[in-house]
Formats: structure tokens, sequence, C-alpha cells
């Protein structure tokens, strides 16, 4: 039996997407009428097919169901604890407490400098502060729990007073309860929560948010020749059988957020593919994040181009990540990222 997949497409903005949806012209994204889109592309593993919203109602009676189906899980009003949609996208701030982070290694490892840099990350309007004491980064090793415990509590116990929506990006469960037990509000899993087998007792017994990211392999060898039959197709299947199976566990929860994790076992067609197509994912119910901050595929873009801080391709992607309605960024440089946003939409609405 063929499975079909629907991304939305074709958005529109400000007043004009007020006025659309008003006319019914067109469906609004997350319940927002400023934003909104009047066409789809239905997608199977052989074909794609593009069409307005008006033509729904001419498709085969099994298809239509499940495209009024995706539609209503696109549009549909994303409710989260601790976090408010209503003006998105959010950013997620990095702070990175670790010696050898891919970007910014050993620049906040001690306890003076990190909380410095969360209070500046706070102040620049991050609405998440991501907190990390293991790289995880492509060629990374992995890091003892005690050790990343050591980086990562001080920090935590200082930045509780900063009234920010915390986020601790760990792999390990005992790093998550010990988290959970300091106040946290996120976990952040860049392994799909697949590196630790107690963590989906974790995440069931306090059921606390956290974020589902796909990567295929291990940071250590993820960029050795990673393959998909199609990237987009893959890594949806791949969340749709993940929540399957969370819900069978127990996991009832919408608290869940989706990232298709930019570099985790990607190349630069891969990259390239799923940022083009983010907005399919919308159609699974659930908030998207994307994390494009610094990555390699910039500098592969980019070529003698290149910078340190690869500000210029980040913002750039972030924008268009934004026109696809993706409501969480996370990023190193949030005060310039959100300087670009309130321009761009200036500009746009």
């Amino acid at each position: 039996m063929t499975k079909y997949y629907t991304k939305a497409c074709n958005f529109y903005f400000g007043s004009t997407s007020i006025e659309k949806v008003n006319k019914k012209l067109s469906f609004p994204l997350h319940g927002k009428k400023t934003i909104s889109f009047d066409t789809i592309e239905i997608l199977s593993r052989k074909k794609i097919r593009k069409i307005n919203i008006k033509e729904i109602n001419k498709l085969e009676k099994k298809l239509k169901k499940k495209i009024l189906f995706d539609l209503k899980q696109i549009s549909k009003k994303k409710i989260f604890k601790g976090l408010n949609f209503s003006s998105f996208p959010i950013l997620m701030g990095v702070l990175n407490l670790t010696p050898n982070s891919f970007s910014d290694g050993g620049k906040y490892n001690s306890r003076k400098l990190g909380e410095i840099h969360a209070k500046k990350l706070v102040k620049d309007g991050c609405g998440i502060l991501d907190i990390g004491g293991e790289a995880t980064n492509p060629g990374s090793n992995e890091v003892s729990k005690d050790k990343e415990w050591k980086r990562v509590f001080p920090i935590l116990k200082k930045v509780k007073k900063l009234s920010v929506f915390i986020s601790l990006d760990t792999r390990k469960s005992i790093l998550m309860k010990k988290g959970i037990k300091n106040k946290i509000n996120l976990v952040n899993d860049v392994s799909g929560l697949d590196y630790d087998s107690d963590t989906i007792q974790v995440l069931k017994d306090s059921k606390i948010p956290f974020v589902l990211q796909h990567s295929q392999g291990n940071p250590k060898t993820m960029q050795k020749n990673p393959k998909y039959k199609n990237v987009v197709l893959d890594i949806y299947d791949f969340f749709e059988k993940k929540i399957q199976f969370l819900r069978l566990k127990g996991i009832k929860h919408n608290n869940i957020i989706l990232d298709p994790g930019i570099g985790f076992g990607k190349n630069l067609k891969h990259n390239i593919t799923i940022l083009r197509s983010i907005s399919i994912f919308h159609s699974l119910g659930f908030p998207v994040m994307l994390g494009t901050s610094r990555k390699r595929f910039i500098k592969d873009l980019s070529g003698v181009n290149d910078s340190k801080e690869r500000l210029g391709g980040t913002i750039s992607s972030s924008l268009c990540a934004i026109m696809q309605g993706v409501q969480i960024l996370r990023v190193h440089d949030v005060n310039e990222v959100n300087q670009s946003i309130k321009v761009f939409n200036s500009l746009k609405f």
C-alpha cells in the first residue's frame, strides 16, 4: 500500500495571510492567521503531486481523509508546557560548558564565564537556554557522566535565578534525573532517545517535555558516509515510529519537539534537502526545531567566504526556516539572529 505524506507550501504572511484565512483561501499554520498556506505537496516514495487546497475535495476518498487529517495537525494551535508559540520563532540559546565543542569549546567552561554568557543569552532574547556538558559534534568522544555533571551542575544552580526556560542537552538518563531535580524544563537528547536504555522510563516517570532529534549513528562515526533512501521521508518515518513507540511505553503528553538533526549523520545534500522541505514535519502535529548555527554545511556552501562564526549562513538558513513556520531555532548568536528576525518580520509583514 502506498504511503502518502503532506507538506505545506506557498506561504503567506501578515495582513495578506489573515485576509486569505478569513476568506478560507488558505490554512493557518499552528492556529496563527498571520502565517498560512494555500498549496500542499502530496508525496510518496515514488512521486510528488502539488495541488491547491481548493482541489482537495477532488481527491480519492481514502487519500482525501489522510490529507484532511494532516491539515488538521498542521493548522492546530500548539500547546506546550512552559512555552508560548503565539509569537515564534522562539530562540534556543546554546551554552556549551565544554572544552571541545565544535565552535565555542573552551570559551564558557569555567563557572564564571558560563554564568556571564547565560545572562547575555537571556538578555539578548533567548526563550530557551540549552545547557550542555558533552560535545556531540562529529568525531567527538564520549564524556563520563560524572565529568558531564560536574560541568553542568554549578551553572544550573545559577541560571535558575534568571527565570528562563531551561533545557538540558544530554544523552544520559542519570543526568536527566539530576537535572529534573534541579528544575530543568526540557530534555534535549541528540541521540533520539536511543543512547541510554533508561531514558524512556525517566521521561515517562517525570512527564518532562523533551526534544526528539533524528540522528544516524553516533558522534564519533556519524559523518562517515551517511546514507538514506529518501532523507526527508526516512526522518519523517523515524519520528512517526518513535512517537508510536513512546505512546506504547506510556508517554501520553504532547510536550514533544521534533528536530531533524542537521549535521547528525547527514552530508551536504541531505542537509540542504531537509532545509528545503522542513515544513513536511508540521503534519506530525508537534513543534519543529532547527539547529543550523555555525554548522559545517555553511562552510561547504560558502567556500572562500566561510568565517569562524558563520553568522551569515546561520541567519539565512534561520530565515528560510521561519518562512516555513519552524517554531524554534537553536542558535549561538542570539542577539544577531534576533536582530535579523525583527528586521525580516518588519519587511515581510
